[in-house]
């Protein structure tokens, strides 16, 4: 479940998002070739709730990791915003569902298998 308890409404902190029908598949399939984006993509949706950038197992630097969640906001798969310090992440699954339907299905569960078996 999102939580959305105190979130800060600065709009200054709050990054940008795109209109999900402004997204071209192009844009999203470039999001999701690199593994680092994908394992994001895998972990918000096997975590079933938001994660703070922080609480990823990412094999990067903060400031790469950083970069990586600017190209998937830009790509519209996640939605940012804080809650307290903390940066948050939300899986647009049902925003991006709507668009490209069942492709974040196909995602995770070939992210899923690659990690049980690679």
């Amino acid at each position: 479940m999102s939580y959305h308890g105190d979130v800060d409404t600065d709009a200054d902190r709050i990054p940008d998002h795109p209109d999900i029908r402004a997204v071209t598949l192009q844009q999203v399939l470039e999001a999701l070739v690199d593994p680092v984006r994908r394992s994001i993509v895998t972990q918000l949706s096997d975590a079933h709730a938001d994660v703070k950038c922080g609480g990823f197992d990412l094999p990067v630097s903060k400031s790469t990791a950083t970069h990586h969640f600017r190209i998937l906001r830009e790509a519209g798969l996640i939605r940012q915003y804080y809650v307290g310090t903390s940066r948050m992440n939300a899986l647009r699954r049902n925003e991006f569902d709507d668009v490209f339907p069942g492709l974040l299905n196909v995602v995770v569960a070939a992210d899923n298998t690659s990690l049980t078996h690679g």
